[in-house]
Protein backbone atom coordinates (compact mmCIF):
# COMPACT_ATOMS: atom_id res chain seq x y z
CA UNK A 1 0.00 0.00 0.00
CA UNK A 2 0.82 3.57 -0.33
CA UNK A 3 1.67 5.06 2.53
CA UNK A 4 2.40 9.07 3.43
CA UNK A 5 5.93 10.18 3.85
CA UNK A 6 6.97 9.37 7.48
CA UNK A 7 8.83 12.77 7.92
CA UNK A 8 8.77 16.44 6.98
CA UNK A 9 11.63 17.64 4.59
CA UNK A 10 14.76 19.90 5.81
CA UNK A 11 14.93 23.30 4.73
CA UNK A 12 17.66 22.90 2.39
CA UNK A 13 20.30 20.93 1.17
CA UNK A 14 23.89 22.04 1.05
CA UNK A 15 26.00 22.66 -1.89
CA UNK A 16 27.69 19.81 -0.99
CA UNK A 17 25.15 18.05 -0.19
CA UNK A 18 23.68 18.16 -3.34
CA UNK A 19 26.52 16.82 -4.92
CA UNK A 20 26.92 14.41 -2.86
CA UNK A 21 23.29 13.02 -3.14
CA UNK A 22 22.67 13.90 -7.16
CA UNK A 23 22.03 10.48 -8.58
CA UNK A 24 19.03 10.45 -5.85
CA UNK A 25 18.32 13.77 -7.02
CA UNK A 26 17.92 12.98 -10.58
CA UNK A 27 15.08 10.28 -9.88
CA UNK A 28 11.91 11.76 -9.97
CA UNK A 29 10.59 9.64 -7.26
CA UNK A 30 12.90 10.60 -4.86
CA UNK A 31 13.83 13.94 -6.06
CA UNK A 32 14.80 17.43 -3.54
CA UNK A 33 11.94 16.30 -1.74
CA UNK A 34 12.54 12.99 -0.75
CA UNK A 35 16.36 14.10 0.11
CA UNK A 36 15.19 16.28 2.19
CA UNK A 37 13.09 14.29 3.73
CA UNK A 38 16.27 11.65 4.58
CA UNK A 39 18.11 14.62 5.74
CA UNK A 40 15.68 15.40 8.38
CA UNK A 41 15.04 11.80 9.68
CA UNK A 42 16.02 10.23 12.46
CA UNK A 43 16.87 6.34 12.57
CA UNK A 44 17.55 3.95 15.07
CA UNK A 45 19.26 0.85 14.44
CA UNK A 46 19.10 -1.78 17.01
CA UNK A 47 22.15 -3.77 16.70
CA UNK A 48 24.93 -3.36 14.92
CA UNK A 49 25.71 -6.82 13.74
CA UNK A 50 25.24 -8.82 10.80
CA UNK A 51 22.06 -6.70 9.80
CA UNK A 52 23.29 -3.45 11.44
CA UNK A 53 26.47 -3.49 9.58
CA UNK A 54 25.12 -2.71 5.73
CA UNK A 55 21.97 -1.05 7.06
CA UNK A 56 24.30 1.69 8.80
CA UNK A 57 26.30 1.94 6.16
CA UNK A 58 23.65 2.43 3.28
CA UNK A 59 22.10 4.38 5.65
CA UNK A 60 24.65 6.79 5.81
CA UNK A 61 25.24 6.51 2.44
CA UNK A 62 21.65 7.57 1.57
CA UNK A 63 21.62 10.59 3.25
CA UNK A 64 19.64 10.13 6.37
CA UNK A 65 20.33 13.24 8.98
CA UNK A 66 20.53 10.99 12.23
CA UNK A 67 21.59 7.91 12.65
CA UNK A 68 21.28 6.40 16.78
CA UNK A 69 22.93 2.80 17.12
CA UNK A 70 21.95 0.45 19.85
CA UNK A 71 24.66 -1.65 21.17
CA UNK A 72 26.50 -2.95 24.10
CA UNK A 73 28.45 -5.75 22.70
CA UNK A 74 32.28 -5.54 21.60
CA UNK A 75 33.41 -6.85 18.22
CA UNK A 76 35.03 -10.11 18.17
CA UNK A 77 36.87 -11.91 15.28
CA UNK A 78 33.79 -14.36 14.49
CA UNK A 79 31.90 -11.06 13.42
CA UNK A 80 33.91 -10.29 10.74
CA UNK A 81 32.68 -13.01 8.36
CA UNK A 82 29.70 -10.95 8.14
CA UNK A 83 29.93 -7.69 10.53
CA UNK A 84 31.63 -5.35 7.48
CA UNK A 85 31.40 -1.81 9.11
CA UNK A 86 33.91 -3.26 11.47
CA UNK A 87 37.44 -4.49 10.43
CA UNK A 88 40.37 -6.20 12.04
CA UNK A 89 41.85 -3.52 13.67
CA UNK A 90 38.25 -2.96 15.59
CA UNK A 91 38.67 -6.15 17.27
CA UNK A 92 37.70 -5.59 21.00
CA UNK A 93 36.46 -2.22 20.37
CA UNK A 94 33.07 -1.09 21.08
CA UNK A 95 30.74 -1.95 18.45
CA UNK A 96 28.85 1.16 18.53
CA UNK A 97 31.77 3.20 18.57
CA UNK A 98 33.58 0.92 15.38
CA UNK A 99 29.99 1.54 13.74
CA UNK A 100 30.49 5.04 14.52
CA UNK A 101 33.74 5.54 13.11
CA UNK A 102 32.75 3.64 9.88
CA UNK A 103 29.53 5.94 9.42
CA UNK A 104 31.36 8.75 9.78
CA UNK A 105 33.91 8.09 7.04
CA UNK A 106 31.12 7.22 4.78
CA UNK A 107 29.34 10.14 5.17
CA UNK A 108 30.45 13.19 7.62
CA UNK A 109 27.12 15.20 7.32
CA UNK A 110 25.50 12.40 9.45
CA UNK A 111 24.56 12.95 13.56
CA UNK A 112 25.66 9.94 15.11
CA UNK A 113 23.90 9.40 18.15
CA UNK A 114 25.34 6.08 20.40
CA UNK A 115 23.34 4.10 23.05
CA UNK A 116 26.24 1.88 24.38
CA UNK A 117 23.49 -0.55 26.44
CA UNK A 118 21.57 -3.53 26.36
CA UNK A 119 17.81 -2.39 25.12
CA UNK A 120 15.50 -3.41 27.76
CA UNK A 121 12.05 -2.58 28.87
CA UNK A 122 13.17 0.14 31.15
CA UNK A 123 15.46 1.74 28.30
CA UNK A 124 13.14 1.22 24.95
CA UNK A 125 10.82 3.68 25.44
CA UNK A 126 12.98 6.46 26.11
CA UNK A 127 15.56 5.81 23.03
CA UNK A 128 12.63 4.90 20.71
CA UNK A 129 10.84 8.30 21.55
CA UNK A 130 13.73 10.27 19.86
CA UNK A 131 13.33 8.51 16.28
CA UNK A 132 11.18 8.53 13.24
CA UNK A 133 11.84 5.35 12.07
CA UNK A 134 13.30 1.78 13.97
CA UNK A 135 15.53 -0.64 12.15
CA UNK A 136 15.37 -3.91 14.13
CA UNK A 137 18.54 -6.08 13.49
CA UNK A 138 18.17 -8.43 16.28
CA UNK A 139 19.06 -11.96 16.58
CA UNK A 140 16.92 -13.16 19.53
CA UNK A 141 12.98 -13.36 20.30
CA UNK A 142 13.57 -11.27 23.27
CA UNK A 143 14.46 -8.62 21.52
CA UNK A 144 12.38 -8.77 18.97
CA UNK A 145 9.21 -8.86 20.87
CA UNK A 146 10.31 -5.77 23.06
CA UNK A 147 10.82 -4.15 20.28
CA UNK A 148 7.72 -4.76 18.18
CA UNK A 149 5.75 -3.81 21.17
CA UNK A 150 7.62 -0.50 22.33
CA UNK A 151 7.03 -0.02 18.72
CA UNK A 152 3.20 -0.64 18.94
CA UNK A 153 2.82 1.32 21.74
CA UNK A 154 5.04 4.54 21.04
CA UNK A 155 3.16 4.31 16.95
CA UNK A 156 6.25 3.82 15.14
CA UNK A 157 6.85 2.09 12.46
CA UNK A 158 9.99 -0.07 12.03
CA UNK A 159 11.89 -2.54 9.45
CA UNK A 160 12.64 -6.07 10.60
CA UNK A 161 14.80 -8.43 9.26
CA UNK A 162 16.33 -12.26 9.84
CA UNK A 163 18.69 -14.20 8.98
CA UNK A 164 19.40 -17.59 9.15
CA UNK A 165 22.07 -19.99 7.07
CA UNK A 166 21.09 -19.06 3.63
CA UNK A 167 17.37 -17.47 4.67
CA UNK A 168 16.24 -14.45 5.36
CA UNK A 169 13.18 -12.85 5.89
CA UNK A 170 12.16 -8.92 5.77
CA UNK A 171 9.12 -6.94 6.54
CA UNK A 172 7.89 -3.54 8.00
CA UNK A 173 5.57 -3.40 10.88
CA UNK A 174 3.36 -0.19 11.61
CA UNK A 175 0.38 -0.88 13.36
CA UNK A 176 -1.73 2.05 12.39
CA UNK A 177 -1.57 0.61 8.96
CA UNK A 178 -1.19 -2.88 8.87
CA UNK A 179 0.20 -6.09 11.28
CA UNK A 180 2.85 -5.96 14.02
CA UNK A 181 5.20 -8.94 14.50
CA UNK A 182 2.58 -10.18 17.05
CA UNK A 183 0.52 -10.64 14.02
CA UNK A 184 2.64 -13.05 12.43
CA UNK A 185 4.82 -14.99 15.06
CA UNK A 186 1.61 -14.58 17.95
CA UNK A 187 4.15 -16.73 20.51
CA UNK A 188 7.78 -17.21 20.12
CA UNK A 189 9.20 -21.13 19.68
CA UNK A 190 9.73 -23.09 22.53
CA UNK A 191 13.50 -22.39 23.50
CA UNK A 192 16.07 -24.14 21.59
CA UNK A 193 13.61 -24.94 18.84
CA UNK A 194 15.35 -22.31 16.84
CA UNK A 195 19.05 -22.55 16.74
CA UNK A 196 20.64 -18.97 17.27
CA UNK A 197 23.07 -17.59 14.32
CA UNK A 198 25.91 -18.31 16.34
CA UNK A 199 24.67 -21.71 16.73
CA UNK A 200 23.62 -22.48 13.23
CA UNK A 201 25.62 -20.21 11.15
CA UNK A 202 25.04 -17.87 8.93
CA UNK A 203 26.54 -17.16 4.78
CA UNK A 204 27.90 -13.55 5.41
CA UNK A 205 26.70 -12.06 2.49
CA UNK A 206 22.90 -13.13 3.37
CA UNK A 207 23.37 -9.94 5.80
CA UNK A 208 24.06 -8.04 3.03
CA UNK A 209 20.77 -8.93 0.90
CA UNK A 210 18.35 -8.57 3.90
CA UNK A 211 20.18 -5.54 5.10
CA UNK A 212 19.82 -3.70 1.92
CA UNK A 213 16.27 -4.84 1.93
CA UNK A 214 15.32 -3.31 5.20
CA UNK A 215 17.53 -0.03 4.38
CA UNK A 216 15.51 0.06 0.56
CA UNK A 217 12.37 0.01 3.29
CA UNK A 218 13.36 2.75 5.31
CA UNK A 219 14.01 5.21 2.48
CA UNK A 220 10.26 4.05 1.22
CA UNK A 221 8.94 4.66 4.57
CA UNK A 222 11.00 7.85 5.07
CA UNK A 223 10.10 9.68 2.00
CA UNK A 224 6.91 8.39 1.32
CA UNK A 225 7.48 6.28 -2.08
CA UNK A 226 6.88 3.36 -3.51
CA UNK A 227 4.85 0.39 -2.02
CA UNK A 228 6.62 -0.57 1.39
CA UNK A 229 5.98 -4.31 2.92
CA UNK A 230 3.56 -3.16 4.95
CA UNK A 231 1.43 -6.46 5.48
CA UNK A 232 3.98 -8.03 3.26
CA UNK A 233 6.77 -10.63 4.16
CA UNK A 234 9.45 -11.02 2.06
CA UNK A 235 11.08 -14.57 1.98
CA UNK A 236 14.04 -14.94 0.45
CA UNK A 237 16.17 -18.11 -0.35
CA UNK A 238 19.93 -17.87 -0.76
CA UNK A 239 20.45 -21.28 -2.40
CA UNK A 240 18.08 -21.44 -4.54
CA UNK A 241 18.31 -17.46 -5.37
CA UNK A 242 14.58 -17.13 -5.04
CA UNK A 243 12.48 -14.43 -3.42
CA UNK A 244 8.74 -15.05 -3.01
CA UNK A 245 5.90 -13.18 -0.47
CA UNK A 246 3.18 -13.79 2.17
CA UNK A 247 0.44 -11.53 2.96
CA UNK A 248 0.25 -10.65 6.31
CA UNK A 249 -3.27 -9.66 7.84
CA UNK A 250 -3.69 -7.43 10.71
CA UNK A 251 -4.98 -9.95 13.77
CA UNK A 252 -8.03 -8.52 15.16
CA UNK A 253 -7.08 -10.85 17.83
CA UNK A 254 -3.43 -9.49 18.85
CA UNK A 255 -2.64 -8.94 22.35
CA UNK A 256 -0.79 -5.63 21.50
CA UNK A 257 -2.56 -4.55 18.33
CA UNK A 258 -5.69 -6.23 18.38
CA UNK A 259 -9.46 -4.97 18.93
CA UNK A 260 -8.76 -5.59 22.90
CA UNK A 261 -5.13 -5.60 23.44
CA UNK A 262 -4.12 -7.76 26.67
CA UNK A 263 -0.38 -6.30 26.43
CA UNK A 264 -0.92 -2.29 27.41
CA UNK A 265 2.58 -2.05 28.54
CA UNK A 266 5.82 -3.77 28.49
CA UNK A 267 6.47 -7.15 29.82
CA UNK A 268 9.57 -9.54 31.23
CA UNK A 269 10.63 -10.42 27.42
CA UNK A 270 13.05 -13.00 28.95
CA UNK A 271 10.15 -14.87 30.78
CA UNK A 272 7.57 -14.48 27.87
CA UNK A 273 10.29 -16.08 25.31
CA UNK A 274 11.84 -18.58 27.74
CA UNK A 275 15.41 -18.43 27.59
CA UNK A 276 15.44 -21.19 29.18
CA UNK A 277 12.69 -23.74 30.11
CA UNK A 278 11.16 -23.82 33.42
CA UNK A 279 11.93 -27.72 33.01
CA UNK A 280 15.33 -27.42 32.07
CA UNK A 281 15.83 -24.34 34.73
CA UNK A 282 14.80 -26.94 37.41
CA UNK A 283 16.71 -29.87 35.98
CA UNK A 284 20.04 -27.87 36.26
CA UNK A 285 19.48 -26.36 39.90
CA UNK A 286 21.92 -28.67 41.93
CA UNK A 287 23.43 -30.38 38.52
CA UNK A 288 25.30 -27.90 36.57
CA UNK A 289 29.38 -28.37 37.08
CA UNK A 290 31.78 -25.55 35.73
CA UNK A 291 34.55 -26.56 33.07
CA UNK A 292 37.28 -26.94 36.02
CA UNK A 293 35.34 -29.37 37.55
CA UNK A 294 34.79 -31.56 34.51
CA UNK A 295 38.71 -30.95 33.98
CA UNK A 296 39.43 -32.00 37.58
CA UNK A 297 36.79 -35.03 37.00
CA UNK A 298 38.71 -36.30 33.35
CA UNK A 299 42.04 -36.07 35.65
CA UNK A 300 40.90 -38.04 38.34
CA UNK A 301 39.58 -40.65 35.85
CA UNK A 302 35.86 -40.93 36.68
CA UNK A 303 33.27 -42.86 35.57
CA UNK A 304 31.75 -40.18 33.42
CA UNK A 305 30.28 -40.30 29.40
CA UNK A 306 31.24 -36.66 28.36
CA UNK A 307 28.51 -36.23 25.83
CA UNK A 308 28.27 -32.99 23.64
CA UNK A 309 24.86 -31.78 22.53
CA UNK A 310 25.60 -29.85 19.55
CA UNK A 311 25.26 -30.08 15.89
CA UNK A 312 28.68 -31.84 13.69
CA UNK A 313 29.44 -28.71 12.19
CA UNK A 314 30.29 -27.09 15.66
CA UNK A 315 32.01 -30.12 16.94
CA UNK A 316 34.71 -30.27 13.88
CA UNK A 317 35.70 -26.76 14.95
CA UNK A 318 36.45 -27.20 18.92
CA UNK A 319 35.36 -29.66 21.09
CA UNK A 320 36.08 -30.95 24.59
CA UNK A 321 38.89 -33.80 24.61
CA UNK A 322 36.73 -37.42 25.13
CA UNK A 323 33.84 -36.28 24.10
CA UNK A 324 31.21 -37.71 22.20
CA UNK A 325 28.79 -35.94 19.46
CA UNK A 326 24.94 -36.63 20.04
CA UNK A 327 22.80 -33.88 18.89
CA UNK A 328 20.21 -32.57 21.13
CA UNK A 329 17.78 -32.85 18.11
CA UNK A 330 18.57 -36.85 18.99
CA UNK A 331 17.77 -36.60 22.73
CA UNK A 332 14.33 -34.82 21.78
CA UNK A 333 13.16 -37.36 19.63
CA UNK A 334 14.11 -40.49 22.19
CA UNK A 335 16.57 -42.10 19.51
CA UNK A 336 19.52 -41.16 21.73
CA UNK A 337 18.16 -42.89 25.35
CA UNK A 338 18.95 -46.50 24.44
CA UNK A 339 22.74 -45.49 23.55
CA UNK A 340 23.12 -43.74 27.10
CA UNK A 341 25.27 -46.37 29.40
CA UNK A 342 23.64 -47.27 32.51
CA UNK A 343 26.94 -47.48 34.69
CA UNK A 344 28.64 -43.60 34.21
CA UNK A 345 27.33 -40.63 35.09
CA UNK A 346 26.21 -38.40 31.80
CA UNK A 347 28.20 -35.14 31.50
CA UNK A 348 26.11 -33.19 28.44
CA UNK A 349 27.86 -29.50 27.11
CA UNK A 350 26.31 -27.54 24.22
CA UNK A 351 28.25 -24.29 23.39
CA UNK A 352 26.93 -22.27 26.01
CA UNK A 353 24.78 -24.37 28.11
CA UNK A 354 21.08 -23.50 27.25
CA UNK A 355 20.78 -26.42 24.55
CA UNK A 356 22.65 -29.24 27.08
CA UNK A 357 20.08 -27.93 29.95
CA UNK A 358 17.27 -28.61 28.24
CA UNK A 359 18.40 -31.88 26.95
CA UNK A 360 19.32 -32.61 31.03
CA UNK A 361 15.62 -32.34 31.46
CA UNK A 362 14.61 -35.03 29.18
CA UNK A 363 17.18 -36.70 30.68
CA UNK A 364 16.37 -36.39 34.18
CA UNK A 365 12.42 -37.60 33.24
CA UNK A 366 14.12 -40.40 32.00
CA UNK A 367 15.88 -41.73 35.13
CA UNK A 368 19.22 -40.45 34.54
CA UNK A 369 19.06 -38.87 38.02
CA UNK A 370 22.83 -38.21 38.71
CA UNK A 371 23.05 -36.70 34.98
CA UNK A 372 24.91 -32.66 35.16
CA UNK A 373 25.84 -30.31 32.12
CA UNK A 374 28.62 -28.13 32.10
CA UNK A 375 27.77 -24.41 32.53
CA UNK A 376 29.24 -22.16 30.22
CA UNK A 377 29.53 -25.24 27.49
CA UNK A 378 32.35 -24.97 25.29
CA UNK A 379 33.29 -21.84 25.08
CA UNK A 380 33.41 -21.56 28.96
CA UNK A 381 35.72 -24.63 28.72
CA UNK A 382 38.09 -22.79 26.36
CA UNK A 383 38.20 -19.66 28.21
CA UNK A 384 39.38 -21.01 31.30
CA UNK A 385 40.94 -24.48 30.40
CA UNK A 386 42.15 -24.50 26.77
CA UNK A 387 42.71 -20.86 25.59
CA UNK A 388 44.44 -21.71 22.48
CA UNK A 389 41.66 -23.51 21.10
CA UNK A 390 39.42 -21.57 18.73
CA UNK A 391 36.04 -20.02 19.49
CA UNK A 392 32.70 -19.28 17.35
Amino acid sequence: MSLPPLVEPAAELTVDEVRRYSRHLIIPDVGMDGQKRLKNAKVLCVGAGGLGSPALMYLAAAGVGTLGIVEFDEVDESNLQRQIIHSQADIGRSKAASARDSVLGINPYVNVILHEERLEAENVMDIFSQYDLIVDGTDNFATRYLVNDACVLLNKPYVWGSIYRFDGQASVFWSEYGPCYRCLYPEPPPPGMVPSCAEGGVLGVLCASIGSIQVTEAIKVLAGVGDPLVGRLMIYDALEMQYRQVKVRKDPGCAVCGENPTVTELIDYEAFCGVVSEEAQEAALGSTITPKQLKEWIDEGENIDIIDVREPNEYEIVSIPGARLIPKNEFLMGTALQDLPQDKRIVLHCKTGVRSAEVLAVLKSAGFADAVHVGGGVIGWVHQIEPEKPVY
